[in-house]
């Protein structure tokens, strides 16, 4: 699984006065997706980016750009994300009550459909929608804020979705607290894509830290 590790760079951590650049830096240095994290200041404590956004950064990349909504409620805005571009939309399962509905909104829109679950929430909670998604996205810090410390005992949870995911065609993506330390210990449970914010934009060489991921998984 180690070569099919994709690192998803989060743009939440990018410099925001000059973000198509930042986007298209991330393309050249080697990203697999662009991972967009969008956030309403109710479902999380922060306030991040719009459908607008995507929409601008849409032309500086053919990367799928990977938009993660930490947004409630959820359902009104997914045709918008649609619309602005994204390729990936992942919703929480915290959100709203009716997740499979939200899963088939997506797929109905042309996208591939994802769903978050928070650190406390059960893996379980994606049993019943495992045929309705594209990707699960283990969250390894609570949502709201980039450069958090990585929840080491989420490790379990990501090995019990890849469990769950079995030879379906899921991805099974992981945020929070991302780096070359821990990075191993996430992929040898089952994740095959990385998001890192502060890692990748943190020291300025984003081809490096991108590759330094890369090689910590090999």
């Amino acid at each position: 699984m180690a070569n099919a590790v994709k690192i998803a760079p989060s743009i939440l951590s990018a410099d925001f006065a000059r973000l198509g650049e930042e986007v298209r830096a991330i393309d050249a240095a080697g990203c697999d997706y662009v991972h967009v994290d969008v956030m309403d200041g109710h479902f999380v404590p922060n306030i991040s980016l719009g459908p607008v956004v995507v929409e601008a950064i849409r032309p500086h990349t053919a990367k799928p750009l990977d938009t993660h909504l930490m947004i409630t409620p959820v359902d009104p805005y997914l045709e918008a994300f649609a619309k602005a571009g994204s390729d990936i939309i992942t919703v929480h399962a915290e959100a709203g009550p009716h997740l499979h509905r939200s899963l088939q909104v997506i797929r109905s829109l042309g996208k591939k459909a994802g769903v978050s679950l928070n650190p406390s929430t059960p893996a379980g909670v994606v049993a019943h929608v495992l045929d309705q998604v594209d990707m699960i996205l283990v969250m390894t810090v609570n949502p709201g804020f980039g450069g958090q410390v990585f929840i080491a005992e989420q490790v379990e949870k990501i090995r019990a979705i890849r469990k769950m995911i079995a030879d379906r065609p899921i991805e099974l993506e992981v945020d929070g607290g991302i780096n070359p330390k821990n990075a191993g210990s996430v992929v040898e449970a089952g994740a095959d894509v990385l998001v890192a914010g502060s890692t990748v934009f943190g020291g300025g060489d984003y081809a490096a830290a991108i590759n330094a991921l890369k090689v910590a998984v090999r």
